[in-house]
């Protein structure tokens, strides 16, 4: 086993619990392993590497080869967002002397998961004057923690008759950040009062006096609740690990790092980490955006003798691996599952010939040449690998942005880690299947 490997990628995830704090951590070891700013580079050769970013939050890397780019690049893609619940941008409110945080809950959850965890919060605050504030609350030991509170057993018998996607409301999941003791009137038989608000000015002036935060800069802030607390083994072997946001940035990293630790020989060599694909891979950020497209035409204008044509065909021509995570088989819950082609903890990394939902809807049908190609240079490096679906025909499905690369003719095909409690605040990966997805990545940047 790659020690080092595991606790790199584990700090990592500990380090980027953020889509902000991923593409920041990427970047550092790109420029650790190299790689410089597209904005400082005038012209590129074989053997440059070079990054470009989009508003802190994608980031695409590329290692040149000598091949002419046009006739096509490796490319690994995988995502860095993961589910959470955002602040909204005016949330902070006192109710019977409790202090909130409204929130918006982002990505597929189960919304029931999110209720008494110790929760974090991360994220930037930026001022009318250009200045960011970084925010990270709760991860060090020192730090106040934040939850969101939900009722004792005696009293729900009415909650407890609610569908699982009901009895938590999400307009209920809001954070707890602070509160006040309220004052008992004499006046009023023990009924209780407090100033108006008066926690809730507490809280913000503890706010600006740390951060120098004021409440009309949430409407200018992006922060998001995590779990709080870092990435542990699991289980009395140590064979797993139980950490928040390994969909995707289990693939996130295992890629980037096969990245650094690859040479381009003919063809140039690429990762793209993106944002936005639990909500549709929207937004200037996410793959449905034009972000990797303008990225590649930045690297074939400044190879030289640029032309649309050129950057259209560098894209048609290329082999990419959609890095994303597939649902584990959960012995617990078989029934959901074909087990024959299914994924399994430590079966090595899995591969989708197509994702989707029921009939395909949605899906990227990979190209059974292109399987055929990668099995080949796999096995050749002795690579663990299985081939899976995410669950039984009828019973649901999901997607990645592997559709969003196919539109450009590229070969493409679903790679990553098997995840048992995925979109959980907790996830539950296999340190064999970060290992392999991180060989294999290698194996596929030498097509």
């Amino acid at each position: 086993m790659n020690e080092e490997l595991i606790n790199d990628y584990k700090n990592f995830l500990d380090n980027g619990k953020t889509e902000r704090e991923c593409c920041n951590a990427i970047v550092a070891l790109a420029e650790k392993n190299g790689y410089k700013n597209i904005c400082d580079v005038t012209s590129l050769k074989a053997g440059d590497k070079v990054y470009v970013t989009k508003f802190g939050k994608a980031v695409a890397l590329f290692d040149i080869g000598t091949d002419d780019i046009q006739n096509g690049m490796n490319i690994l893609g995988a995502h860095i967002d993961s589910p959470r619940l955002d602040v909204k941008q005016n949330p902070v409110y006192e109710k019977d002397f409790v202090v909130y945080l409204n929130t918006h809950y982002y990505g597929g959850i189960k919304k029931y998961q999110w209720v008494t965890l110790p929760l974090a919060i991360h994220g930037v605050v930026c001022k009318k004057d250009g200045t960011v504030v970084n925010v990270s609350i709760g991860e060090k030991e020192d730090d106040p923690v934040f939850c969101i509170s939900d009722i004792l057993p005696h009293l729900a018998q009415k909650q407890m008759k609610e569908t699982a996607s009901d009895f938590i409301p999400g307009e209920n999941l809001d954070l707890i950040i602070g509160s006040c003791d309220p004052k008992t009137d004499d006046n009023s038989e023990g009924h209780s009062k407090a100033e108006k608000d008066s926690a809730k000015k507490n809280i913000l002036k503890l706010l600006e006096s740390a951060y120098g935060i004021t409440e009309k800069d949430f409407g200018s802030a992006e922060l998001e609740i995590v779990p709080a607390g870092k990435a542990r083994d699991l289980g009395f072997d140590r064979s797993l690990i139980l950490a928040y946001g390994q969909d995707d940035r289990s693939c996130a990293y295992t890629s980037a790092r096969a990245l650094f630790e690859s040479k381009a020989e003919k063809r140039t060599n690429v990762c793209i980490c993106v944002d936005k694909e639990e909500i549709g891979s929207v937004g200037a950020t996410g793959m449905a955006s034009h972000f990797f497209e303008n990225a590649v035409a930045e690297v074939v204008d400044r190879l030289g003798e640029y032309s649309e044509l050129k950057v259209r065909r560098a894209l048609n021509n290329s082999n990419m691996l959609s890095s994303d995570v597939n649902a584990a088989y959960d012995p617990m819950n078989g029934d959901l599952y074909d087990k024959a082609n299914a994924s399994l903890l430590g079966g090595g990394i899995v591969f989708n010939k197509y994702t989707g939902s029921r009939g395909k809807s949605g899906a990227s049908d990979a190209s059974p040449e292109f399987i055929a190609k990668l099995r080949n240079v796999l096995d050749k490096n002795n690579v663990k690998y299985q081939m899976a679906e995410l669950g039984k025909v009828d019973q649901g499905g999901g997607g990645t942005i592997a559709y969003l690369a196919a539109k450009y003719g590229m070969y493409v095909l679903d790679a990553g880690v098997s995840v048992l409690s995925m979109h959980a605040p907790w996830e539950i990966t296999s340190r064999t299947d970060i290992e392999e997805a991180y060989k294999a990545y290698k194996a596929f940047l030498t097509i």
